[in-house]
């Protein structure tokens, strides 16, 4: 029976992740397409994105241990101080023309990303092991609501002010504030002195587990081959001929088919185990890849993202339940923290790579994964055979 307080506080945490995506989907339609305006050579109009994901993969340790210190509601509520000066830096830099300082504000934006992607391990850490996957996936399906709002609200805000973009980075600033004003009510208990104090085992021999590395694996490739189709999207779309408006509509249900799905997902793992799902979202990828390059008319660009969605949503939310039995509450902080820094490398290698990455890597890292779900699969089946 999962308590009132549980169900609040996922509700709660839900509602930060639709402000953190509303953000965030603003920013994948918009960052591009400002990075190409201000860029002082073409090759680099995607450096503000890399930028955004590599403060991630600076932040996302140090936000870990930091909540292990103070607590969940704390530390979430300090990280959201991160978006607001990234957002005035970025607003700073769209008024001034300047390119480098607006790759300064997303590499401090990116920091209040990587506290925000712990709102779905927040939910769990509260959650009874039963609801912990429903937990995962209701969280994460407030991103729903900032797929819907994030880039219809970026076209009207994009050239609101007179200087394009500039109303579109500042409107950020208030989604920041929302966020903060809801974590002043999520309940949940700050770690114990004795949590603080231990350390557990230690991360390599964490790491070393079969489970954890399928479940970190899952989630950096998802997000990685994610990261470079979602963020060239805009651009190619608009060296392509299309308005920036199909890029928004493309963008609005690629979020959504991120998160859409998260109402089902979590029944999904506890039914039939995180592993079918996983590998259903591997398989889910491997479509999105092949649409991509079938084409470049508006419903190509629409069906492969959207694909790509559901695949993410498959392999995070399983890799996500899956890295949660793999450690003891006293790890959680370097298991956790591992897990996200991978991923944000993952994205800031994609985000800095070519074509390339998609074309050809692109489905190498996907065969990886489904492989490698395929053989942990049968390793598990084979021991609680022999265990049998």
């Amino acid at each position: 029976m999962t308590s009132t307080s549980t169900r609040r506080n996922v509700a709660l945490l839900a509602a930060c992740q639709a402000m953190l995506f509303t953000n965030n989907s603003t920013l994948i339609a918009i960052n591009g397409l400002a990075g190409l305006a201000l860029s002082p050579y073409k090759a680099l109009a995607t450096l503000p994105v890399a930028c955004w994901v590599l403060g991630g993969a600076i932040g996302t340790m140090p936000a870990s241990l930091h909540m292990k210190r103070v607590g969940r509601q704390r530390g979430l509520t300090a990280g959201t101080f991160w978006g607001i000066v990234g957002a005035l830096v970025c607003s700073a830099a769209i008024w001034a023309q300047e390119f480098w300082l607006l790759c300064l504000g997303t590499l401090v934006w990116g920091v209040y990303n990587a506290y925000g992607q712990y709102y779905r391990f927040a939910a769990a850490d509260v959650s009874e092991p039963e609801f912990r996957s429903t937990a995962i996936s209701l969280v994460l399906a407030g991103g729903l609501v900032g797929g819907i709002l994030g880039p219809n609200l970026s076209r009207i805000t994009v050239g609101a002010l007179g200087t394009r973009f500039l109303g579109a980075y500042l409107v950020l600033i208030g989604f920041a504030l929302v966020t903060m004003a809801l974590l002043h009510f999520v309940r949940i208990p700050a770690p114990s002195e004795a949590e603080r104090a231990k350390s557990g085992r230690p991360l390599a021999e964490i790491a070393r587990q079969p489970k954890f590395i399928i479940a970190v694996l899952s989630a950096a490739v998802s997000y990685g081959v994610m990261n470079f189709l979602m963020t060239s999207t805009p651009i190619a779309m608009q060296v392509c001929g299309h308005p920036y408006s199909d890029a928004t509509f493309v963008i609005s249900s690629h979020v959504v088919g991120m998160f859409a799905p998260s109402f089902f997902t979590g029944p999904l793992i506890k039914r039939v185990g995180p592993l079918p799902v996983m590998f259903t979202g591997a398989l889910l990828n491997f479509g999105a890849i092949g649409i991509a390059l079938s084409g470049i008319s508006v419903s190509q660009f629409w069906s492969s993202l959207v694909l790509l969605g559901v695949g993410w949503n498959f392999l995070y939310i399983g890799g996500t339940t899956l890295l949660t039995t793999t450690y003891r509450p006293e790890e959680r902080a370097k298991a956790q923290g591992t897990n996200d820094q991978t991923i944000f490398i993952m994205m800031a290698i994609s985000s800095l790579t070519s074509g390339m990455t998609v074309t050809s890597a692109g489905w190498v890292r996907v065969m990886i994964i489904a492989a490698a779900i395929a053989w942990y699969a049968l390793h598990e089946r084979g021991r609680k055979a022999a265990v049998a």
